[in-house]
């Protein structure tokens, strides 16, 4: 779940775990109990965003929706809600935090819905105006959902040519998501930066336990993920 540069890197974790299987104390976390989906469900999401993506199976009751509309989705959200709590809107670091420093300022707009980023730092999944929000990746590691409902915003995009899911730099927001280690001479391409930013996702789209929603901003993108839903 690295979803930043400041995060330990890869190699760091390797030989982590190597110098564990070394001391014979180094164990495999085979399944994810979280996910009413199952493991097929985060290997179906880990599928999705990769270079490989394969349609998605059943998942039992498991409640998997891809959405058209984002009005839609937040309306089911909303439904989820009222009928089970803790039923959420999650979305990567696309949109500027603007109410950071306004606090009547939007952050973000789709199809005429203007919400704001989380209000709290702290417990935002318990605070009283979360339904009305949007939470970060930040915000929401660690927490469990009943429902997640998961805006994918502009920060990637669907090349056509290349085939391929790509990140946009220039619709991404983090700024501690793209900062370079200078103490050890370290710059982050875009194509690691993408890689944070996939993680972001699947952790986003492992939030829910009972089920998850989805809607993408990019419409070529939207396109592309679609077709692997039922």
């Amino acid at each position: 779940q690295r979803v930043k540069p400041a995060d330990l890197s890869k190699e760091i974790l390797d030989e982590i775990a190597a110098s564990s299987q070394r001391r014979g104390n180094f164990f495999r976390l085979r399944s994810q109990m979280r996910v009413g989906g199952g493991d097929d469900y985060i290997e179906f999401v880990n599928r999705l965003l990769s270079d490989d993506p394969v349609r998605a199976a059943e998942f039992g009751t498991y409640d998997v929706r891809f959405f058209d509309s984002f009005s839609d989705m937040r309306a089911e959200i909303a439904r989820k809600n009222a009928e089970h709590g803790l039923a959420r809107l999650l979305a990567g670091y696309a949109w500027k935090w603007v109410s950071r420093h306004d606090k009547n300022a939007h952050d973000i707009e789709i199809e005429g819905h203007r919400l704001f980023w989380n209000r709290t730092d702290v417990d935002w999944v318990n605070s009283p105006t979360s339904a009305d929000e949007v939470g970060s990746i930040h915000t929401i590691q660690g927490y469990d959902l009943n429902y997640a409902g998961v805006v994918v915003g502009r920060d990637l995009r669907f090349d056509a040519d290349a085939q391929r899911i790509v990140f946009d730099r220039e619709h991404y927001f983090d700024a501690k998501g793209v900062e370079n280690n200078r103490m050890l001479d370290i710059t982050f391409s875009d194509e690691d930066i993408r890689q944070f930013v996939l993680n972001i996702y699947r952790v986003l789209l492992t939030r829910g336990i009972k089920g998850t929603y989805l809607y993408v901003v990019d419409e070529a993108l939207r396109a592309h993920l679609r077709q692997f839903f039922r």
